[in-house]
C-alpha cells in the first residue's frame, strides 16, 4: 500500500469525503474519532499502512502486518441518533464480502472459496473442504449521532501467529491473489454507499451468504463470557439484524441481538 501524508488521496468515494492514509497509526478507530471531533464531513475515510494498536469486538486485538492489510476507518454523520442506520456492522459486511469477491474474481482456485459474514461483524472465508478462516473484522462505535465504522481485511499475510492457527485467513491464503488495497477500499466505499444511503435490497443477499446458516450452532448470549449458551438451527436473520436460532425440539426461532457464534470450541 502506498500511502500520503496529510492531503487527501485521489480514490473516488461516494460520499463526496476525502480520504486519508497515515503510514502508521495506534488504530484508525482513534484517528477517525479525532477526525470526527475536528467536524470531518459525512463519509470521511482514514487508512493506515500499519496499525500497532488496532482492536475489534470486546476489546479483542486486531493487528494487521505492515503492508499486508487494509485497515480503515469511515466516519458516518446522522442528523439524530434515531436516524442511525440498522444493522450497520452486517450491512458494511454485506459491502465488503462482494467487494472482496470482486477483487478476487480471476483466482486460479476452483472451485473458489466463498465469502461469508459471520453475524454480527466478521468475514470469513470457507474452502469446499470446509476450512478457512476469518479474513475481516468490523468494528462500529458510537457517540450520539456519529459513527466510527472500522473494517481490517487480512489481503497478504501468508502466516499468522500460533494463537490465530486454523482461525485466521487472507486472500492470499484463499485465493492466491493480493488485490490492491486502495482498488479494494474504492470498491467497499461503493457498496457501502449503496446499502446505506440508497435502497439498494441488502436482507436477502445476506442471508445467501450467512455464515453456519441451516447448520446447527453454539451461541453465546450476551456479553462475551456470559455463559448463556444456545444451541440450535441456525435460521437467518430478523427485518432488524437479529440472529434467529431453533433450539432443537422448539417449534419457535430465538431471537439475539447481542452475543457470538462459538465456533472454535
Amino acid at each position: 500500500m502506498n500511502v500520503s501524508g496529510g492531503s487527501p488521496l485521489d480514490l473516488s468515494n461516494p460520499f463526496g469525503a476525502p480520504v486519508y492514509c497515515r503510514e502508521t497509526v495506534a488504530s484508525t478507530m482513534d484517528e477517525g474519532r479525532v477526525l470526527a471531533a475536528k467536524g470531518a464531513s459525512h463519509g470521511t475515510v482514514i487508512a493506515a499502512a500499519f496499525q500497532s494498536a488496532g482492536r475489534g469486538r470486546a476489546g479483542r486485538s486486531w493487528n494487521i502486518t505492515r503492508g499486508e492489510g487494509l485497515p480503515f476507518t469511515i466516519i458516518l454523520r446522522y442528523s439524530s441518533v434515531h436516524a442511525l442506520p440498522s444493522c450497520l456492522t452486517l450491512k458494511a459486511g454485506l459491502a465488503a464480502s462482494l467487494a472482496i469477491e470482486r477483487a478476487v474474481a480471476d483466482s486460479p482456485v476452483s472451485p473458489a472459496p466463498r465469502v461469508l459474514v459471520k453475524w454480527p461483524n466478521d468475514i470469513m472465508v470457507v474452502m469446499k473442504n470446509g476450512t478457512g478462516g476469518k479474513i475481516a473484522g468490523i468494528l462500529a462505535e458510537a457517540s450520539g449521532a456519529v459513527v466510527c465504522l472500522g473494517m481490517g481485511i487480512n489481503i497478504a499475510q501468508t502466516a499468522f501467529p500460533p494463537d490465530l492457527s486454523g482461525k485466521a485467513s487472507s486472500l492470499a491464503l484463499a485465493f492466491r491473489r493480493t488485490p490492491d488495497a486502495f482498488a479494494l477500499l474504492e470498491s467497499i466505499l461503493a457498496g457501502l454507499y449503496a446499502v446505506l444511503e440508497t435502497e439498494s435490497p441488502w436482507r436477502q443477499p445476506l442471508e445467501d451468504r450467512l455464515y453456519m446458516k441451516g447448520r446447527v450452532v453454539r451461541f453465546i448470549d450476551g456479553a462475551a463470557g456470559s455463559g448463556r449458551v444456545v444451541e440450535g438451527r441456525l435460521r437467518g436473520i430478523g427485518p432488524e439484524g437479529e440472529l434467529l436460532i431453533r433450539p432443537e425440539g422448539e417449534n419457535e426461532d430465538r431471537r439475539f441481538i447481542t452475543g457470538e457464534l462459538d465456533v472454535y470450541g
